[in-house]
């Protein structure tokens, strides 16, 4: 009778190591974003709305990452769930910096602060879908969201 080689047990799926993954182009500027928006202080939401709004310009390596980075990670949950995790660090960012701001003496935002918070970074990530000679507009129209300009 032939002799069985003994085969090593194969580790289980979950006992898998593996080595995490590098962030994409796109975490990483979405991180530096929000580190940015943090580091703003208090009534610094006229300066967050110019950060947005270089950083989600039309064509501007933002909106490119982060697209290429959404197509990229179509049936990759772990780097979907990254992709997201980085964009809701901005989100908190602008949170924290709406709660700090004091109200507006012209009038008080539309929404509480983690609600405009999701405005404000729909809105900017729209940007990149505008065309350029637009985006001024769409600006004042976040700036007025926010209640820190007086409408027109």
């Amino acid at each position: 009778m032939p002799r069985r080689r003994r085969v090593a047990p194969r580790p289980a799926r979950h006992a898998r190591r593996t080595s995490p993954a590098t962030p994409s182009e796109a975490e990483r500027r979405l991180l530096t974003l929000a580190r940015e928006l943090g580091g703003l202080g208090r009534d610094a939401l006229p300066g967050a709305l110019r950060a947005l709004a270089i950083a989600y310009a039309p064509d501007g390596p933002l909106s490119r990452a982060v697209a290429r980075a959404f197509l990229a990670t179509r049936g990759d949950k772990t780097g979907a769930l990254a992709l997201a995790w980085a964009r809701e660090q901005v989100r908190l960012a602008l949170q924290e910096l709406l709660e700090a701001t004091p109200p507006s003496p012209h009038r008080g935002p539309v929404a509480p602060p983690e609600a405009l918070a999701w405005l404000l970074l729909a809105g900017a990530e729209a940007l990149a879908q505008e065309p350029a000679s637009a985006v001024a507009d769409r600006l004042r129209a976040l700036s007025l969201l926010t209640g820190c300009e007086a409408a027109p």
